[in-house]
């Protein structure tokens, strides 16, 4: 099951990814391809690839500064950094992800839309010995474990941005001990995007 070519995508995604739009698309054409037949997603999730994934990712990069250093913890199919890195080319990307076909597949798909802002890593969380300006996760962990895995890769004066859906409050209540040990100086559970599909995101400040 692929993306037809002749399926435009949403009317924002134009005015999240300007120009850069085209990459976006073909992106998204080949998480339909590669990214199902290789097992990083599931097909059913091919028709709601771009609402649910992808503007999904890309609604958050408003809060990324400009020019950060981000590490994207547990990418998988390199959501969100991917989407990240075609939106925002003034970021510096790197994609951290433990499986040798899910690397693999990242590189590939870095290589074929010359992402030149994007670095691969086959790594754990707790084997990078680098720190960033934002680190992120979407769909990776519960938020005190995924804490102890991205904590400690942010910069001082750095954010946590862990991507989540509407148990975000809860699982922040559970994590607050967690949080609090790690060095989280604020807390705060926001919204972006689209009203009907919002993108919740946990930001954790160093």
């Amino acid at each position: 099951m692929t993306v037809s070519r002749e399926t435009p995508p949403p009317p924002e995604a134009a005015g999240v990814f300007a120009s850069r739009l085209p990459l976006a698309e073909r992106y998204v054409e080949i998480l339909a391809d590669a990214g199902v037949e290789r097992g990083l997603l599931g097909p059913r999730e091919v028709p709601r690839l771009w609402d649910r994934h992808v503007l999904n990712s890309a609604w958050v990069m408003s809060r990324v500064p400009e020019g950060a250093t981000v590490a994207d913890v547990g990418t998988g199919a390199g959501l969100p950094g991917l989407v990240w890195a075609i939106g925002r080319p003034d970021l510096e990307i790197t994609l951290v992800e433990p499986l040798l076909r899910r690397t693999t597949f990242l590189q590939e798909v870095v290589d074929e839309l010359r992402l030149e802002n994007v670095r691969v890593v086959r790594a754990r969380a707790e084997e990078v010995r680098e720190v960033f300006d934002v680190v992120t996760a979407r769909a990776v962990a519960g938020l005190d474990k995924l804490a102890r895995w991205c904590m400690p890769l942010v910069v001082p004066g750095g954010v946590f941005l862990a991507l989540k859906g509407s148990r975000a409050q809860h699982e922040v209540d559970e994590a607050a001990a967690t949080l609090e040990r790690l060095g989280a100086r604020s807390i705060v559970v926001a919204t972006y995007g689209d009203a009907e599909i919002p993108t919740t995101v946990v930001e954790v400040t160093t």
